[in-house]
């Protein structure tokens, strides 16, 4: 039985990705990071006000004392969505990449030989992996509108649907990156997420996890190849023998 817990495999990612012959896949995505990330966190710090104070507008007039508790749960809420989208934008652009990364990572952790996977076999896999990133945002979608929406019922908004909205977008940020060692073995999408729910609270727990530390200046430029790192080790010993 495996006793591993999500911290564990935080932690493995973070060793995992000083290991030799896996530093040189790591600089790509951390490039990725900073150019993107020093964009994106500017443009969100100029308006967390702006969304806190609409978000505010919703909360009756005999509940403004519990206004100080709702906006520290709309920033939080609102953080963990930027990291979110931060996540999906440079993951989209380091996709075939991070697939690569998780391929090394994958055969380090088995001892299998490392594949020798050329330059122009990764370019080819480019439309697949855009593919399955696309469904990713389908589904993202598919369940962020109608959360956002339950935030316009009066009480119910304001207290559940932020709680709700960090589980699921933990949710998603684990989907994200434990995406690449099921898509390197052609799992579908379906079946993947059929799998990881079976371990629901484990994978919400690490994409918390990821999150937090998605929040914390430089090691947020980092932070993508360690959930790589991490997400495969979990894949290596949780469902590499289910598919």
């Amino acid at each position: 039985m495996n006793n591993k817990t999500s911290f564990h495999y935080f932690l493995q990612g973070c060793s995992l990705i000083q290991y030799p012959g896996i530093r040189r896949y790591v600089l790509m995505p951390i490039l990725a990071n900073i150019v993107i990330m020093s964009s994106l966190f500017y443009w969100f710090l100029t308006k967390i006000q702006e969304w806190v104070d609409f978000g505010l507008d919703f909360l009756p007039n005999w509940m403004q004392w519990l206004s100080y508790f709702i906006t520290a749960l709309l920033i939080i809420s609102f953080t963990i969505l930027f990291c979110y989208i931060f996540s999906t934008i440079t993951n989209i652009i380091a996709a075939p990449f991070n697939g690569l990364l998780a391929e090394k990572v994958e055969a380090i952790l088995t001892g299998q030989p490392v594949p020798d996977t050329r330059i122009w076999d990764l370019i080819k896999d480019i439309p697949r992996i855009l593919k399955r990133e696309l469904q990713k945002l389908i589904y993202y979608i598919l369940w962020a509108i109608p959360l956002l929406l339950s935030y316009l019922i009066p009480l119910f908004g304001q207290f559940f649907t932020p709680i709700i909205w960090l589980i699921f977008t933990a949710w998603m940020i684990n989907i994200q990156y434990m995406d690449y060692p099921f898509d390197n073995h052609k799992v579908s999408f379906a079946r993947m997420k059929m799998l990881l729910s079976k371990d629901r609270v484990d994978n919400i727990l690490l994409g918390f996890i990821i999150s937090f530390f998605t929040m914390i200046p430089l090691l947020n430029l980092i932070i993508m190849p360690i959930a790589v790192c991490a997400a495969t080790a979990m894949w290596v010993d949780r469902y590499r023998h289910q598919i």
